[in-house]
């Protein structure tokens, strides 16, 4: 009883890193795809800028394959925006109230597929010919973000890796060990039931469905667990990323998925194991 309750205490174990790289990835996947919409391209016209020269900067970068969406913001969107972010600033309002003439042209926003693909961008418009149209290009260096996240995700990834396969080890010898304290406490009657005539796979079925047994109740008690424990850390996943029940929509949409394919490892493992544990008994 001890040994096959050791048995699930260990393929819990093993499921449970396996689950965290789950988690993991499916964390580091949000936050990267969080970082990416965030990412943009403001071009900053001059003031005394015609419209014709915009509407032909604006095809131009429309007619490349990897920006998906171009905002236009006129002059005067320009300066309200302006004028609400400095609000609380009264010297800067009355500056502008001045100012008789509105010192802000047009701004685009343009984002495209992927981080890489706005240095392309940026390289297209920084030809003379549009010198005196853009006064400034703004790109956040959000790509450094996305690197770090990258890193963090691989150091994270490769530590559950190594606890999962120091489980899968573990599990291993654990129900080696557990099927040849069984097989050799009833070694007598598999001796009779070989002399009789009992095939293999008679003997091997007690085995076979403890094995089955054994992944049933720690693929269940595993994913009853996870599923209440990122019920308790969506909250805090929605602080970081501002997306509401991220894990706990990842499992509902794949909990069968990840039974069936968890289920199948541990089975595989514990059978596998089991067989290894009866070749001796089953070759008299």
């Amino acid at each position: 009883m001890s040994l096959s309750l050791m048995t699930v205490v260990i393929l819990v174990l093993m499921l449970l890193s396996v689950n965290t790289l789950v988690v993991v990835k499916t964390i580091t996947g949000e936050a990267v795809r969080t970082v990416k919409d965030q990412i943009d391209v403001s071009l900053y016209f001059a003031s005394d800028v015609e419209q014709e020269q915009v509407d032909e900067l604006t095809s131009f970068i429309e007619s490349f394959p990897e920006v998906t969406e171009i905002v236009y913001f006129d002059s005067n969107e320009v300066l309200n925006d302006f004028k609400s972010s400095h609000q609380e600033r009264d010297y800067v309002i009355d500056a502008l109230d001045e100012i008789v003439q509105n010192p802000f042209g047009p701004t685009l926003v343009v984002k495209t597929r992927e981080p890489n693909d706005y240095q392309k961008v940026i390289e297209a418009v920084s030809i003379p010919e549009y010198a005196d149209v853009i006064e400034a290009k703004t790109f956040g260096d959000t790509q450094e973000y996305i690197r770090r996240i990258d890193v963090i995700t691989q150091q994270v990834e490769g530590f559950v890796l190594m606890l999962t396969g120091l489980f899968a080890v573990i599990a291993f010898f654990v129900i080696f060990n557990t099927v040849r304290v069984a097989i050799y406490t009833q070694r007598e009657e598999i001796g009779i039931k070989k002399l009789v005539g009992a095939t293999n796979w008679f003997v091997r079925g007690p085995y076979i469905v403890e094995s089955i047994v054994f992944s049933a109740v720690a693929v269940a008690i595993t994913l009853t667990a996870v599923y209440m424990a990122v019920q308790v850390i969506d909250p805090y996943v929605a602080v970081m990323l501002e997306t509401e029940g991220l894990l706990t929509a990842f499992y509902d949409q794949n909990m069968m998925q990840q039974v069936l394919m968890q289920f199948g490892v541990v089975l595989a493992l514990t059978i596998t194991t089991s067989g290894l544990a009866m070749r001796r008994y089953l070759r008299r």
